[in-house]
């Protein structure tokens, strides 16, 4: 600033000429200039490159100078200026390069003595301030009203800057419709003492100057100019211009304008050069096709000078001599026009040409394609026909989703591209395998009790999942789908890639191919197992229905008898190891089967390659979800992949409840696609296991509800999540049904296993209920099913022994029942949707008040659940007894033992204050717990549990699987199940782990008044709780997309691969 200082003094004492002749000889360019056929010279023959470059080069270096000698006047002394237009004028330009955060435009500005910028008392008025959304920062930008006072040539900017400012201001003009000219600002009046420098732009040797370049652009193989040279004149006579026009403007009687630049460029050279005027030079330009860019610049400065010709002609003071600006402005005004409509003729002329060209060749191949195309028309009028039909059965019947009424939908073709290979195929069970890119994870998202660890895995069972919820195993997928051998080729190519580069270098990469671990080839979602894609599994075992539908009674009755039948030949069968023992005895009748039963009978339904498939994935869940080797011959496997199915539905169902929205038709289709694939598959995955293990399942699961001699030890109905069971049952009973000749419909077993398993659940919320009669105001109290339900209750009391607390009234025990059953009937609504195929009615794609009654509809059950036991009276009384009458229903309602009510509360992330300072003051109050009583380094919070932690330190670090890891990487396993979500306090930055060697930094929720994060606490602004954003930190882990969110930051940044995240 010193030396543009000292610079505009000097030039302002001496004679512009003289100036300019000094400038010339020390930039050695006076030859240049003086020289008359100096452009000439030069042509694509015997062109010196590195001369003309190094000529170009000090040119332009010369006119940037006097851009900055004659503009550069935003210093108090210089111009009629003060500080704050000073520091506005900076800001503008900042903020043309782009919107800027706070902290940027900070560090950007130029700081006084007192190391402050004093943008506060101005950036309001020349930006606008824009909040943050989830992401990013809070930006300003700067108000259209002040992008008239941009500068190109501001002596701030680095070339790149500049450049980047130019295209900015360039792509907005053109946004806004505008031409694309950046004309010179006008700037404030020089005070006194500078005044004179303005005319250097008038002065004789400036003019030649100007002269000698346009007459360069202006002859034909022209070497000798640059683009960068000729738009740096053009922004000087543009300056020079602005400068007169603002004299005019401000002239009185007093003043006497001698700043003459439109005349002395209106007139021609003299001789014996002849050269023409500048203005007539810049009006040959203006319609060269080589300098379109310039080509709006070249037009302001047209308009400016008749703008500014006007000014003198209505002016007194001096009147202006007839000039050729008259005549070129016209013609400029009428070759403009003439141009204009030339290109429109051309381009219309040239459209038309197009469109009949592929007119033509759409006849062309029509043509030659005749019986293709009739084909195509055929099938597409049949599929429109045929969706039509179905459209209108659908609409005009009350959709149900199960049971022998289920409503029947044709299932249309499926047919999928491989990502990989781009082939097309259909679904079909005879056909090779498409699959999946999944994920499948341990989870304690919906847990209730993350202190249950799993001692020994290898001898846990999984049969019944507890109410807690504890850990559960989560399936997800990007939805990408392959040829099943198109993956294998793919994932056996990453796994030679990775050994090999192992060999080379020893660094962690952002999955573990010893694990199964792959990124999707399309997307690079973090994957560790393909699901199969399989048509409708119901489908493929709905015989002909020709019996009558038993009751409750009768079908429990049938099923006891078979299962009874199972035991006897599962006894036998292990007595006498014989391998014809079962044809013995049918054939010899020791034992009386049921009607239709035909135990011999093994089902046989998919090609090899599905087969292969269906082991794959399940494997991969078994050994994801008890943490043990893979062994598809465990009879655990089935298990795993029927809870896997039913949790992941919880968890969807949760989101949306807690988003409040429908229960249809609002899922991505990422989502949709993996549970009707995951839904099918476990649907499906009993064909490839043992029947005989299946069948066993089965019989442990029924017997939870309908006990009988060979039942064992199993929980109490106060320690079985239900929705679990009824999808174990579900799906576990096709391995009985597939036996059973007798008639009996499948959907008549889903119905009937379905309302028992309801019955039990609603005997559970009434258990666990801990409604209390108060003085809200009851509806209906005395209405039918008020009074069924405290039917119900008091057959409860009489089987407890009178442990329940008594009721007056079944009206809040109603309310108690469907806000319990809710979530229950919402997953149903989920699981029999994807299994069955039912389109969900428009009813409850919406949210609103009536959800109740349509989901009853849809799931075959009545508005009035208590009929369920009204209907089946006699069976259910047995059962309803045999539920209460369990020791661990008594040890709980005798206060004993803790048992979980319904409905679950969704779980969340802790709540944070709003002030961060909160956190730091219980960060600084946090000792080690290790060290005696020291402070610990790095205190950070974990956001699912609340606990602190003392991370990034040895005296906390503890084995795992025998490897030392840090605090924050061992509670991960106990919280989270190898998954954790920390806030590192004295950092104020979010981490996320996921196992021992995965990890990576996320945007904390906490913002200063500026929309900014502040990680490491650098600035020392305030900071304050940003809900959007942790509710955007919550959703992450909700959706389980914790260890997805890690693998693409993995990607992105190499870097964070090489951190040794275990160790924190």
């Amino acid at each position: 600033r010193i030396g543009a200082y000292i610079s505009n003094l000097s030039v302002s004492m001496m004679d512009p000429n003289h100036f300019l002749m000094i400038m010339l000889s020390r930039f050695e360019l006076y030859q240049i200039f003086s020289t008359p056929d100096y452009g000439k010279r030069f042509n694509t023959e015997n062109t010196n490159k590195d001369v003309v470059q190094q000529n170009n080069t000090l040119i332009e270096e010369m006119l940037y100078l006097i851009i900055m000698i004659v503009g550069e006047r935003f210093s108090p002394g210089v111009g009629q200026v003060n500080a704050t237009e000073e520091i506005k004028r900076e800001i503008i330009h900042q903020l043309s390069i782009r919107p800027m955060a706070h902290s940027e435009l900070v560090k950007a500005l130029p700081e006084d003595e007192n190391k402050e910028t004093g943008m506060e008392s101005v950036i309001e008025a020349v930006a606008c301030f824009k909040k943050p959304g989830l992401t990013g920062r809070g930006l300003y930008e700067l108000k259209p009203e002040c992008t008239k006072d941009f500068n190109l040539y501001f002596y701030h900017f680095s070339r790149a800057e500049q450049s980047k400012a130019e295209e900015a201001q360039r792509k907005l003009k053109r946004q806004n419709r505008e031409d694309t000219a950046l004309p010179p600002p006008v700037l404030p009046p020089l005070s006194p003492l500078f005044a004179s420098l303005i005319n250097i732009l008038q002065s004789d040797v400036m003019l030649c100057i100007m002269g000698t370049i346009l007459q360069w652009a202006v002859e034909h193989n022209s070497y000798a100019w640059s683009e960068s040279m000729l738009q740096r004149v053009l922004h000087l006579i543009g300056m020079a211009l602005q400068e007169e026009k603002q004299h005019l403007e401000n002239l009185n009687e007093e003043n006497v304008v001698t700043f003459t630049f439109t005349q002395k460029i209106s007139r021609p050279g003299e001789a014996p050069s002849n050269s023409p005027s500048i203005l007539a030079m810049l009006e040959t330009l203006q319609n060269a096709p080589h300098l379109e860019v310039h080509k709006d610049m070249i037009r302001w400065i047209l308009k400016t000078f008749n703008a500014i010709k006007k000014l003198r002609e209505s002016s007194s003071t001096s009147p202006v001599p007839e000039t050729e600006g008259n005549i070129i402005e016209e013609g400029s005004r009428d070759q403009d026009k003439a141009e204009r409509k030339r290109k429109a003729e051309i381009a219309r002329l040239r459209r038309e040409k197009i469109m009949a060209q592929m007119s033509e060749m759409q006849r062309h191949f029509i043509d030659e394609n005749k019986e293709l195309f009739q084909q195509t028309l055929e099938e597409l009028a049949t599929s429109t026909s045929r969706v039509l039909d179905n459209s209108s059965t659908v609409s005009d019947t009350k959709l149900t989703a199960l049971g022998p009424k289920q409503t029947r939908v044709t299932e249309r073709r499926q047919v999928v591209t491989c990502i990989l290979c781009q082939e097309e195929q259909e679904v079909k069970v005879d056909n090779r395998a498409m699959v999946l890119a999944a994920f499948v994870q341990r989870s304690t998202v919906l847990s209730k009790n993350r202190n249950k660890v799993i001692q020994d895995p290898e001898k846990y069972d999984p049969l019944f999942m507890h109410p807690e919820l504890s850990c559960g195993t989560h399936t997800g997928s990007c939805g990408h789908i392959m040829h099943a051998h198109c993956w294998q080729r793919y994932f056996d190519a990453v796994q030679a890639k990775e050994q090999r580069r192992q060999q080379r270098l020893r660094v962690h990469t952002s999955y573990d191919v010893e694990n199964g671990e792959f990124l999707c080839p399309l997307c690079e979602c973090l994957s560790n197992t393909v699901i199969p894609l399989l048509p409708p599994p119901r489908g493929l075992f709905n015989r002909l229905d020709f019996s009558d539908h038993p009751n409750l009674a009768q079908w429990i009755r049938t099923i006891s008898q078979q299962i009874k039948a199972l035991y006897i030949l599962r006894d036998e069968e292990t007595a006498s190891k014989s391998e014809d023992l079962i044809l013995y005895i049918l054939k010899y009748g020791n034992i009386i089967l049921p009607k239709g039963f035909r135990p011999d009978f093994q089902p046989n339904l998919y090609s090899e390659s599905i087969k292969e498939m269906l082991t794959t994935f399940g494997t991969a869940t078994y050994k994801v979800g008890l943490k043990v080797h893979p062994n598809e011959e465990d009879l655990r496997v089935p298990i795993m992949c029927w809870g896997s199915c039913a949790y992941t539905i919880q968890t969807i169902e949760r989101i949306l409840a807690d988003e409040d929205k429908p229960l249809f038709g609002h899922l991505p289709c990422r989502q949709d696609d993996c549970l009707t694939s995951l839904t099918r598959f476990a649907a499906a995955h009993w064909t490839i296991s043992s029947l005989s293990s299946v069948q066993g399942h089965f019989c442990r699961l029924f017997a939870s509800l309908v006990p009988n001699e060979k039942s064992g030890n199993l929980p109490c109905i106060l320690d079985i999540d239900m929705f679990h069971l009824l999808v174990s049952l579900v799906l576990s009973f096709p391995a009985i049904y597939c036996q059973d000749f007798s008639g009996v419909s499948l959907g008549t077993g889903d119905l009937h296993i379905f309302h028992l398993v309801t019955m039990a659940h609603i005997v559970q919320i009434l258990l666990t209920s801990s409604t209390e009669e108060n003085g809200m105001d009851q509806e209906n109290p005395n209405g039918e099913e008020e009074v069924a339900v405290l039917t119900l209750y008091k057959f409860l009391c009489q089987h407890t022994g009178s442990a329940l607390k008594e009721m007056s009234s079944g009206w809040h025990l109603c309310r108690s029942i469907k806000a319990g059953i809710m979530p229950f009937l919402r997953c149903s609504a989920l699981f029999f949707h994807y299994l069955n195929g039912v389109p969900a009615p428009s009813e409850i794609q919406v949210t609103g008040a009536s959800q109740f009654d349509h989901l009853c509809s849809y799931l075959s059950l009545p508005n009035n659940l208590i009929c369920l036991f009204q209907e089946n009276g006699k069976i259910m009384n047995t059962l309803v007894e045999s539920w209460c009458s369990d020791n661990e229903v008594k040890r709980y309602l005798e206060g004993k033992r803790q048992a979980i009510s319904y409905a679950r509360d969704s779980n969340k992330l802790i709540d944070l204050p709003d002030d961060y300072s909160c956190l730091i003051n219980q960060a600084s109050n946090f000792s080690c717990p290790k060290s005696g009583g020291d402070k610990s380094r790095a205190p950070t919070l974990c956001l699912v549990c609340g606990t602190m932690l003392c991370s990034q330190s040895y005296c906390c670090q503890t084995e795992l699987e025998g490897e030392d890891v840090g605090a924050c990487t061992a509670h991960t396993y106990v919280c989270g199940s190898g998954v954790g979500i920390f806030l590192r306090v004295r950092e104020c930055q979010v981490l996320f782990l996921a196992g021992k060697t995965k990890g990576c930094f996320y945007a904390p929720p906490y913002l200063d008044d500026y929309g900014e994060t502040d990680q490491g606490l650098r600035r020392g602004n305030p900071l304050h709780l940003c809900k959007e954003r942790f509710k955007k930190i919550q959703k992450l882990w909700q959706q389980h997309s914790i260890t997805e969110e890690i693998g693409h930051a993995q990607e992105a940044n190499q870097t964070l691969v090489g951190i040794d995240w275990q160790h924190l």
